[in-house]
């Protein structure tokens, strides 16, 4: 009789929220009402089995690390996967938070009809995206590197210009022997430098990579006809960026990169605030970075863009660098969904 009624409560499952976790997983069954099934935990080597003995279902899990993973794995099991982004996952945690409350929100999210999902990723998109994440976290230490050489310097009275291009002039100091730095600073200081120089070349390294890419991608090669977009941020958006049939239109893709105002509307009254920056933040940074290099040669030698023209005139130059970023990813979700190559507007004669 017990061993029916497992049977039944299996069979009856229609939806599992999945709490991911490195060592212990906790699952949550549902059925078409919402009524709890099961609440199990399981070990990693679990995990695969237990869903393998599971009639087909919608899984759910958050939009974390490793939920690309696993929903490759329990997809190739003959489950429905969905991704669910753990800020829409949030309302639905009761009171007191753990994997078991965890799970059961997640399970209750999948099942509204309103919700928004993540697209899974295949093992190759995410490969894709390996390069820029590496090119981030080396710039990031390279600048890292480069402030700390600035501070140290400038501690003997030694200044040198903000950038990277300048880093050179910090390497020169410390190299010189005519500069007036104590030995024991000295010696140390050449070990940044060295470590400087070594992030310098693999950057170098990864751009070669990156524009081998552009290459061999014609999508990556259309994009870079839109001004304001390079290599790097050409080939991110063929790794990074969804199928462009998940958006319904170019704001939506500009919504989920981050470039929309935060709404604070009530009452009939329209309240916008900052941008959100939810999304992908690799890609928010590249767009606003191509769309401030425009605006700025924009100010100095005169704006083609007759809307740029317009919008310099009236409004401060980071309003209007952010409000190009967000055209800029609305004509490439453009190109992205319809094909095609970019075509600047023409001035109106006066």
């Amino acid at each position: 009789m017990n061993t029916t009624a497992k049977e039944a409560s299996v069979v009856e499952v229609i939806t599992i929220g999945l709490d991911l976790a490195k060592s212990v997983f906790q699952a949550h069954g549902a059925d078409a009402a919402g009524e709890v099934v099961f609440r199990k935990k399981l070990r990693r080597d679990q995990v695969a089995p237990f869903f393998a003995s599971q009639p087909r279902c919608l899984v759910a899990m958050e939009a974390c690390a490793s939920a690309h993973h696993w929903a490759r794995e329990i997809g190739a099991l003959g489950h429905e996967t969905r991704l669910i982004a753990p800020a829409y996952v949030k309302p639905f945690v009761k009171r007191q938070k753990n994997d078991a409350a965890d799970a059961e929100a997640i399970c209750e999210a999948a099942q509204r009809p309103t919700m928004r999902f993540v697209q899974p990723k295949s093992a190759e998109a995410q490969g894709a995206a390996v390069v820029f994440r590496t090119r981030d976290l080396l710039v990031r230490q390279r600048t890292q590197l480069i402030n700390a050489l600035r501070g140290h310097l400038a501690e003997f009275g030694h200044i040198v210009r903000k950038g990277a291009d300048h880093a050179p002039e910090l390497a020169e100091l410390v190299r010189d022997p005519e500069t007036a730095l104590p030995a024991e600073a000295r010696s140390v200081l050449l070990i940044t430098v060295e470590a400087l120089e070594v992030l310098h070349a693999k950057i170098k390294v990864l751009d070669r990579e990156i524009g081998a890419r552009v290459k061999r991608s014609p999508l990556a090669r259309r994009l870079m006809s839109v001004p304001g977009v390079g290599p790097i941020l050409a080939t991110a958006m063929v790794a990074l960026a969804p199928d462009p049939s998940t958006f319904r239109r170019g704001r939506d893709f500009a919504a989920w990169v981050g470039l929309t105002p935060r709404q604070h509307s009530s009452g009939g009254k329209e309240r916008l605030g900052r941008t959100t920056k939810m999304g992908e933040r690799s890609l928010r940074r590249l767009l606003i970075q191509g769309a401030s290099s425009e605006a700025a040669a924009a100010a100095r030698r005169g704006a083609r863009d007759p809307w740029l023209a317009r919008m310099l005139a009236r409004k401060p130059r980071m309003l209007v660098t952010v409000a190009l970023a967000n055209k800029t990813a609305r004509i490439i979700w453009a190109l992205m969904a319809r094909g095609g190559s970019y075509k600047a507007p023409v001035a109106m004669a006066a």
